[in-house]
């Protein structure tokens, strides 16, 4: 399993819950552009439409070497490929809980790209204040130990 992008930002504006993978429809030349690493999920998320999951405003521009009447619109929402059951229980959870689909990572199985996304809740401005501050604690509690060992 090769990651080949990551969404920083998701667990410091979200906080994150259940986890899902799910396969993603892509054109031939965006699959080439993807497995070149040429990706990025900063400012993306996942929208339901009717019953299926899109992945939208990922950036996958255009493969360099593609021919060029191949061309597709680099931030075009890509359809996700997850079981009926799991859609309807996604699109549940959205609509009455008011949780969000957050993508976290996008990455290569064997030859199939695959993206992992969360549920989660939107964290406000003093949730993420104290979630730097613990981490910030964690960190000098690890330097403190390293010391005296």
């Amino acid at each position: 399993m090769t990651v080949i992008s990551t969404n920083k930002r998701a667990s410091f504006d979200y906080d994150l819950g259940e986890r899902f993978e799910a396969g993603l429809v892509l054109t031939g030349s965006e699959v080439k552009s993807v497995k070149t690493g040429h990706a990025s999920l900063k400012g993306s998320f996942v929208t339901v439409r009717g019953e299926e999951l899109f992945l939208t405003n990922a950036l996958i521009p255009r493969y360099k070497h593609a021919h060029r009447d191949t061309k597709h619109e680099d931030t075009r929402p890509r359809r996700l490929l997850l079981r009926k059951r799991e859609i309807r229980s996604l699109i549940g959870k959205s609509r009455t809980e008011g949780l969000t689909l957050v993508p976290i990572r996008l990455y290569t199985k064997k030859q199939l790209v695959k993206l992992e996304f969360a549920v989660g809740k939107g964290k406000k401005a003093f949730d993420k204040r104290s979630s730097i501050a613990k981490r910030e604690a964690d960190r000098t509690m690890k330097r403190a130990l390293r010391r005296h060992q």
